[in-house]
């Protein structure tokens, strides 16, 4: 079974202010597209971040899926944290959610999250909001199986 895993980006989470309403989102449609999902880390803005996608990756997911932290706030460094660890980018992911979000929010064009390749991990930046997260999930949903096939080394047929 392939494995997944989520890094909430937000201080405000992270500290209990709000509940994070985003996690449970992906962890379901995770579940629901055949993942074992790691419990999600919620962490401050920040080099937590990074932190939390390396500690991750070591355990070699499929998967990585973060929220949050891909605005233009002082502490959204999301797409600063992922980027380094990105062997390979799969800008057309990021051009299709942008292009999703668009359709809804002229805001989504500020959204400077990363998709791409660390080793055979596919990672993806999505929004904060749980309604960025879910148009970031329907783009990712016809791809995502075959994106994991690839990375395995099958093409899927």
């Amino acid at each position: 079974m392939r494995r997944a895993g989520i890094v909430i980006a937000s201080t405000r989470a992270a500290t209990g202010v709000y509940e994070d309403r985003s996690a449970p989102i992906i962890a379901d449609w995770l579940t629901e597209h055949g993942f074992d999902v790691v419990p999600a880390a919620v962490v401050p803005d920040g080099p937590s971040v990074g932190a939390a996608l390396r500690a991750l990756l070591a355990l070699s997911p499929a998967v990585v899926v973060t929220s949050g932290g891909t605005g233009l706030s002082p502490d959204d460094v999301t797409p600063e944290q992922t980027r380094p660890l990105l062997e390979r980018e799969v800008p057309g992911i990021m051009e299709a959610l942008r292009r999703a979000g668009a359709a809804k929010t002229p805001l989504a064009a500020l959204s400077r999250g990363y998709a791409g390749v660390s080793g055979t991990t596919f990672v993806v930046n999505l929004p904060g909001s749980p309604s960025g997260v879910m148009d970031g999930l329907s783009v990712l949903d016809p791809l995502i199986g075959h994106l994991c096939d690839q990375l395995e080394g099958s093409h899927g047929h």
